[in-house]
């Protein structure tokens, strides 16, 4: 039977702390997310929409493109049905992406409504427009030239 030199030994062990810090350190990465940590969430919200796949939602069953979903919504404003808050929620089968915060933000600011989104971990965030210089966009502020 052969025996683990020190040295042989001193590598697996450095090996596996070196995976150990790996694994810690993982997870989501510095990427700056668009979305705000909501202080006051509203207890109920308008529309509840579902991230589907191939970057559209699922309002009401139906699969809409975000076009689609703009008209959805400027239809329910048109007819003075609530429309004040949204909440973005994970699909069945598909997970949110930076894609759906990036659409439903926008049609949010362009619409003047609060947009939310729900987290994996049940945590829900405010989405807000960002401008290209990285300041949050207000709805009531000068566009900048």
């Amino acid at each position: 039977m052969r025996s683990l030199s020190i040295g042989t030994f001193s590598k697996c062990a450095v090996l596996a702390l070196a995976v150990l810090a790996l694994a810690a350190c993982g997870g989501r990465s510095g990427a700056k997310r668009d979305a705000v940590r909501a202080a006051n969430v509203p207890a109920s919200f308008d529309v509840t929409i579902l991230a589907d796949k191939d970057n559209q939602f699922d309002y009401d069953g139906a699969p809409l493109t975000s076009q689609d979903l703009q008209s959805a919504f400027r239809y329910r404003q048109e007819e003075s049905l609530p429309m004040s808050t949204v909440l973005l929620k994970r699909g069945e089968k598909q997970k949110i992406k930076a894609e759906h915060e990036t659409a439903l933000a926008r049609i949010a600011y362009q619409m003047k409504f609060k947009a939310f989104v729900e987290e994996s971990g049940g945590e829900i965030a405010e989405l807000q427009a960002v401008a290209k210089d990285g300041e949050p966009v207000q709805a009531d502020s000068p566009k900048k030239d």
